[in-house]
């Protein structure tokens, strides 16, 4: 999928909910929103940042060569959802992405900087929702392991009544 295109499909449909919000769901919003945005690091120290920045910054900035960052390599959902909400907030870095991609940076470049110039202000945000995705993984697999042990549990019961029982003529 075309990270570009992504981006916009997801704008678009985070923009059409905002204007036709569900009635029942409207004193929810604001609440949500905050602990979302909250949640992707999105604070307010974080928009003065991103508001500061400049084409130069991007156009200048030093691209590591070859440092394990794959030219194939896609956001992370954190860092999509991440992006989606500054985006979405902050339309000077929306105006620097159109302004940018792709006449001078590649969309996954503009986003490679992006990423380094706020890694301070991000970093512990992202740590926190990996750290909160492996716990949701372990205890989807632990229950998987539990399903598991109570099946095999079950037919060994089943395989140990079949030898016991009397053959039938």
């Amino acid at each position: 999928m075309d990270l570009s295109s992504w981006f916009r499909r997801k704008l678009l449909k985070n923009s059409e909910e905002t204007k036709n919000p569900d009635p029942s769901e409207q004193t929810l919003l604001p609440q949500q929103n905050e602990k979302e945005e909250e949640q992707l690091g999105v604070t307010e120290q974080l928009v003065d940042l991103v508001k500061s920045f400049t084409l130069d910054t991007f156009r200048n900035f030093p691209l590591p060569d070859g440092e394990g960052a794959e030219e194939d390599e896609d956001l992370s959902g954190w860092q999509e959802r991440h992006a989606t909400i500054v985006l979405s907030r902050v339309k000077e870095l929306s105006h620097l992405r159109y302004k940018l991609c792709p006449r001078y940076l590649k969309e996954r470049e503009f986003w490679r900087v992006y990423f380094m110039l706020v890694k301070k202000q991000v970093a512990a945000y992202e740590l926190r929702a990996i750290q909160q995705e492996r716990i949701k993984e372990m205890a989807v697999e632990n229950e998987k392991s539990t399903n598991t042990s109570a099946c095999e549990v079950e037919m060994s019961e089943a395989k140990q009544g079949a030898k016991l029982a009397p053959p039938t003529p």
